[in-house]
């Protein structure tokens, strides 16, 4: 018998996965990647308020963001990237709402933390943030009667990267 599936928070926050977005170009509706315009060489994380840079590699389209900051989506509908507003591509219309990820290890972390009939988090007391990207996700996508279609909602999702 196979041991049940668990997923501990990794306690990532919505700024983890904001470095690089994947988005619809505007000019030709492809894949399109947000990404900090010049790359950090030491390795560290950049500023979330550094310049970014839309490039698209099927239309050459680029485009640079100034560094004046960014928007995290709060609403309902498509969701859109944090720096030029363009509508995410990771994402796909559930009859609950709408399901997205910035990035394919976005995805990932929402497909590890929905197939687990056991989530773990951090205790309360615990000196750690405590609004991560898990539990900030609304109360349809938790819900075990919901997870297979969530979890075909992702697989829909991921094979658009393909």
């Amino acid at each position: 018998m196979l041991p049940p599936l668990r997923c501990r928070d990794s306690r990532h926050t919505k700024y983890h996965f904001i470095d690089h977005v994947l988005v619809r170009c505007p000019k030709c509706a492809g894949i399109a990647h947000v990404a900090p315009a010049v790359p950090a060489t030491d390795g560290s994380v950049p500023s979330v308020f550094a310049c970014r840079r839309l490039v698209c590699r099927a239309c050459g389209l680029t485009r640079d963001a100034a560094g004046r900051g960014y928007r995290l989506f709060r609403g309902s509908g498509e969701a859109t990237d944090p720096y030029f507003g363009l509508p995410l591509w990771l994402q796909a219309e559930t009859r609950h709402g709408w399901l997205w990820a910035y990035n394919p290890e976005h995805l990932e972390l929402l497909r590890q933390f929905v197939q687990a009939p056991l989530r773990e988090r951090a205790p309360w007391d615990a000196p750690v943030t405590k609004m991560t990207v898990v539990a900030r996700l609304p109360t349809w996508i938790k819900s075990a009667k919901n997870r297979g279609e969530v979890l075909r909602a992702i697989d829909r999702i991921r094979s658009t990267l393909a």
